[in-house]
């Protein structure tokens, strides 16, 4: 909040240090260190389960009360529980052997936004 506040200008550094970013990169060491990430988020994550974590993010910013952020939190945890993908996580993770998760973005995110629906813009 301070660097909200007062508007000052910090290096990458204080950033590092006082932890806004994970990690500085030369330039040409960027794109490797990004794509190593992605492919790191990629190999090990369930594709549905990221995309509930990132509609959680952007929904949930501004709601009313964390409440609302914690029912669709509780709602998708018990949604995904039930789904292929929770049985897979385990199993690989007991076979210690990488995960092949089979639920689709496009036809297996649960619906988990009792009541919510997106702002107009005017």
């Amino acid at each position: 909040l301070e660097w909200c506040y007062t508007g000052r200008i910090f290096s990458a550094q204080e950033a590092l240090d006082k932890g806004l970013v994970r990690s500085l990169h030369a330039p040409e060491d960027l794109l490797p260190a990004a794509r190593a990430l992605a492919r790191e988020i990629a190999d090990n994550t369930a594709p549905v389960s990221i995309a509930i974590t990132r509609q959680l993010l952007w929904r949930m910013a501004g709601a009313n009360h964390p409440m609302e952020a914690h029912r669709a939190d509780s709602r998708g945890i018990q949604t995904r529980g039930a789904m292929a993908d929770a049985r897979e996580g385990v199993m690989s993770f007991l076979e210690k052997r990488p995960p092949a998760f089979t639920d689709k973005v496009s036809t297996d995110v649960p619906d988990i936004w009792e009541q919510w629906s997106a702002p107009t813009f005017k």
